[in-house]
């Protein structure tokens, strides 16, 4: 909340709820982002342009790789759909992605969106962790809508 302050405002979505924050300028709410309507969802809390929008969506693993990894690439499609209509012009992403055979296709696809794109591995990930973030700075796409 520090790097918002007080005219910030915070939204979290998830598909489970998460506990009340105890800021003035923070949200949440409990939705799908690969549902139909999410986008009016979260724009009916008052906001529809956002300056980043940041997503850590994981799917339940099953233990089958090929199959967990294009569930999360679809779960990062839905955040960049969602992006694509609610990101402000200039606005950045960070998107969590699982390494496979569909994460090629995904950078070409949000490298189309974003003037810059940084492929980051956090230190504080297991180096045998298949997780990295795509960081896309400075939003260039079409606005679409979802």
């Amino acid at each position: 909340m520090e790097l918002v302050g007080e005219r910030g405002f915070v939204l979290g979505v998830d598909k489970e709820p998460i506990a009340p924050l105890r800021y003035d300028n923070a949200l949440t709410i409990v939705a799908d982002v690969t549902r139909e309507g999410v986008v009016d969802e979260i724009r009916s809390k008052g906001v529809s342009n956002f300056d980043i929008v940041l997503s850590d969506l994981s799917p339940n693993v099953s233990g089958v790789w090929e199959v967990d990894h294009a569930r999360q690439i679809e779960l990062a499609r839905s955040a960049l759909r969602v992006a694509r209509v609610l990101l402000r012009p200039a606005g950045n992403m960070l998107v969590k992605v699982f390494q496979g055979s569909e994460l090629k296709d995904f950078e070409v696809e949000i490298r189309l969106d974003f003037r810059t794109l940084r492929i980051v591995k956090p230190p504080a990930s297991r180096p045998e962790s298949a997780e990295l973030y795509f960081l896309g700075f400075d939003f260039v796409g079409q606005r679409s809508e979802y």
